[in-house]
């Protein structure tokens, strides 16, 4: 009996859920199993973990195993489909659930071993102390808030009207999904322009609030900030979430280390490293250039809204956020995307989309060349001059409103790679597969270290391969592969369920 035989899923009698299927979509599902492809369909399906917009390529190629001189050669005309189907890897989980789900899975790992050590890091991190921050965008305006249904949205408000006279106050009970959301209570007080501009910055300021936070720890040490390399290190992983006013708070759990680097021991305790994250994030700041000759240069800081959290003090100390609520907390806003549909964003999120369309003309106007008219074409060139514009590329990130910075980032000796991890995923599944022909028995003791070597792969590859395009071949493809992900998320929970469960 297999691990999945108790899962209400699982079995001829728990069908996959289609919904309410398409006609063209019916037509394709019926057509795989009259020809007889669904099984090539479902093999495909397993390999690439049910993605949504898979990429198809064709072509060969020859593997060399240096140790022996073995040669073998992979044809994608030998794949069950007559192409090799490879996942998208998209880590936003509205454009594929599954890959984002890997992506989300693999950012827990990152930050959990940040946090407990392993896969390479010592154990010892999980005596360093660990702050759980979270820097906001200024307010440009007020807007509309849910307030968990319950309370309204903005009961009482000093000023009855605004200087156009539409009231301050409202009495509604919004849902978090609602489009009003985030709008503006009056859409000519709200400094639309700095929003976006402040938002092209954000990622500069970051990498301020890192230099000043570095300063403020010398200081709190007493030493020169080129000096503070020899007492501490600091370290972090960060991901940004967009709000539904469309602009992005970044999440951050900070470490303080000794200066040998992660497990030593730390000079100052969490509420020194506190008090330095509340100084660097008060006073950090960044100019930001006016767009245009009849614009004003603007000095944009972080919101006032700086929430420090202690996670951990020390070894002895109790955790007063637990560091899998935290980690998992990272991992799900790592997927999510900018809230924006390009088929009919909400009406204050594509006024941000316009306005940064419409700055990033106004940058470049006065070009000879008339880079202004193609510079929100992704695929334009613009002339040397221009290029060297701050807002150049403004144009091009509006669908991101403006936001061109990673959604997840780390300091350099935090914790592992997505890199790595991904390494080990191929190892392991290479070590699984090549298992039963050579009747290794897999040592879970020595796995991770030998998943996690940095020696250099034993093979050569040389390959050609040719783009056939993305996505599935027919219509109903992509409806089973949906729906075979929705599955494999209900077994996922179930499995969770099933361990949370179990008795001590």
């Amino acid at each position: 009996m297999t691990a999945a035989a108790g899962f209400p899923g699982f079995g001829p009698e728990a069908p996959l859920d289609l919904g309410d299927l398409a006609l063209a979509d019916a037509e394709s599902i019926v057509g795989r199993l009259a020809d007889g492809t669904m099984p090539a369909l479902a093999a495909t399906l397993a390999k690439v973990g049910n993605c949504a917009h898979p990429v198809r390529l064709v072509g060969s190629s020859d593997t060399v195993d240096t140790r022996t001189g073995e040669l073998s050669t992979f044809r994608s005309a030998d794949e069950p489909m007559g192409m090799l189907f490879k996942p998208c890897g998209n880590r936003r989980e509205e454009v594929c659930p599954s890959c984002s789900r890997i992506y989300a899975r693999d950012t827990f790992e990152l930050i959990s071993t940040g946090l407990h050590g392993g896969k390479g890091v010592p154990t010892e991190v999980r005596s360093n102390p660990l702050l759980f921050v979270t820097l906001t965008a200024p307010s440009f305006g007020a807007v509309h808030r849910a307030r968990d249904g319950k309370q309204p949205c903005r009961p009482r408000a000093r000023h009855g009207v605004c200087p156009h006279g539409l009231p301050l106050t409202c009495w509604a009970h919004h849902d978090a999904g609602e489009p009003s959301v985030g709008a503006p209570l009056c859409r000519d007080c709200y400094d639309v322009e700095t929003a976006a501009v402040w938002q092209w910055h954000a990622p500069e300021l970051w990498r301020r609030f890192t230099i000043a936070l570095r300063r403020q720890l010398a200081v709190e040490l007493g030493v020169r900030e080129r000096d503070l390399k020899d007492h501490a290190r600091l370290e972090y992983a960060k991901v940004a979430e967009f709000q539904a006013r469309g602009l992005v708070h970044f999440h951050a759990l900070v470490r303080i280390d000794g200066p040998d680097g992660p497990g030593s021991p730390a000079p100052v305790g969490a509420s020194g490293l506190q008090d330095a994250i509340r100084e660097a994030a008060a006073g950090v700041s960044c100019p930001a250039p006016p767009v245009d000759d009849v614009d004003v240069e603007r000095l944009l800081c972080f919101g006032t809204q700086t929430d420090v959290r202690v996670v951990r003090d020390g070894p002895a100390a109790r955790e007063q956020i637990t560091t899998e609520q935290v980690a998992a907390y990272l991992a799900k806003y790592s997927t999510k995307s900018t809230g924006v549909d390009p088929r009919r964003p909400a009406p204050h999120l594509e006024r941000i989309i316009d306005t940064c369309r419409a700055l990033a003309t106004r940058a470049l106007a006065g070009c000879e060349f008339e880079c202004g008219e193609r510079v929100n074409d992704r695929n334009a060139s613009i002339c040397g001059d221009c290029s060297r514009n701050p807002y150049a590329l403004l144009g091009r990130w509006a669908l991101m409103l403006g936001f061109r910075g990673h959604f997840s980032t780390k300091s350099r000796r935090y914790s592992v790679t997505l890199g790595a991890l991904r390494r080990a995923r191929r190892r392991f599944q290479r070590m699984t597969a090549e298992q039963p022909h050579t009747g290794d028995v897999l040592d879970v003791r020595e796995l991770e270290e030998q998943l996690m070597a940095d020696d250099e792969e034993a093979t050569i590859v040389i390959g050609s391969w040719a783009y056939e395009g993305s996505g599935w071949p027919r219509t109903g493809d992509k409806a089973l592969a949906d729906a075979a992900a929705a599955r494999a998320r209900e077994y996922a929970t179930w499995r969770a369920d099933q361990r949370n469960d179990r008795p001590a």
